[in-house]
């Protein structure tokens, strides 16, 4: 029997990390041959991280590979439309995560959500609880992730609590520089030449259920926003409106941020998602995109007021 540690769909860096990170936490507090897992391809961020610091990833899974014996520990997530597809929700047994809860099980399991940027930092928090040693490689990932997580920690998600975990981490992975790090994390994450249109529409996306209405919110964090508009807006469009039709959501926007302007706009694929976006954010469109402003954070300033705008 196995424990595997895994992210959500299409995971992000924390969510990578967090399968490691917590790893050893549920070891240490009694559970038997916990196995980090992602269950999808990594972003190129992450990869980046990994390679940078010369550790090996967690392994791919599907549901296949998991046995009816096996349990399960969720991090960074906590939403069914965000776990791995067919998943038996009676094999998990924990929940670790710094997202809004929106779950319902049959019997108790045991969850801990705190109002932290990043994962890793629940996961840092925990360790720091127990005056638990964090090793050196796993320390340097943990930074990254909540660098990541919070945008250099410029994110409004961003609390004291992860400014004192960057700080703590960083002098665990004996990294002075955490600027140029951070700048380094930036230009990978922002590295999408590769992608096709869909591959950034689902680069970095969730699912969410918002008054019986599937949302799927996607987002691009980039430091070239204008040319990456000016290139592929019109192409970007149209896999939205591909990507909606198979995945069969009732609305989708594509959040294109600009991680050192500050600034986001939003790619909106119909007429739905037009009038969506102004009832939450005001403005007017230009072609189909909105710039809503300094907003960078999907879980806290992008889908908290399309929800609002659903519900009212």
């Amino acid at each position: 029997m196995k424990t595997y540690i895994i992210g959500h769909i299409k995971p992000d860096l924390d969510s990578v990390v967090a399968a490691i990170s917590f790893s050893e936490y549920v070891r240490l507090n009694g559970v038997e041959n916990p196995t980090p897992a992602v269950i999808d391809d990594l972003n190129e961020e992450t990869k980046f991280v990994f390679n940078k610091f010369g550790i090996t990833p967690p392994a791919k899974i599907s549901l296949t590979d998991i046995t009816a014996e096996d349990k399960i520990i969720l991090v960074d997530h906590n939403e069914e439309s965000q776990r791995l597809p067919g998943l038996n929700q009676d094999q998990i047994i924990v929940i670790y995560d710094h997202h809004k809860p929106n779950i319902n099980f049959t019997s108790p399991i045991e969850i801990c959500i705190m109002p932290f940027g990043s994962s890793n930092t629940v996961a840092w928090q925990l360790y720091n609880e127990i005056s638990f040693k964090i090793s050196k490689d796993v320390a340097s990932l943990m930074l990254c992730a909540v660098l990541s997580d919070t945008v250099g920690l410029k994110s409004p998600t961003t609390t004291d609590k992860d400014r004192q975990a960057v700080e703590s981490l960083a002098k665990t992975a004996s990294i002075a520089d955490i600027n140029a790090l951070t700048l380094e994390i930036f230009k990978a994450k922002s590295n999408i030449n590769s992608l096709t249109d869909e591959q950034i529409v689902l680069n970095d996306y969730k699912v969410f259920d918002f008054s019986g209405k599937k949302v799927l919110i996607g987002q691009i964090e980039t430091v070239e926003q204008k040319e990456l508009l000016e290139a592929r807006q019109a192409s970007l469009l149209s896999a939205c409106s591909a990507v909606k039709t198979r995945e069969g959501v009732d609305y989708l926007f594509l959040a294109v941020t600009d991680i050192l302007q500050v600034n986001t706009k939003l790619l909106l694929p119909g007429v739905g998602e037009s009038d969506l976006a102004i009832k939450a954010f005001g403005g007017a469109p230009i072609n189909a995109v909105l710039d809503i402003g300094a907003k960078m954070s999907r879980k806290k300033e992008i889908a908290p007021p399309i929800e609002t705008a659903l519900k009212s």
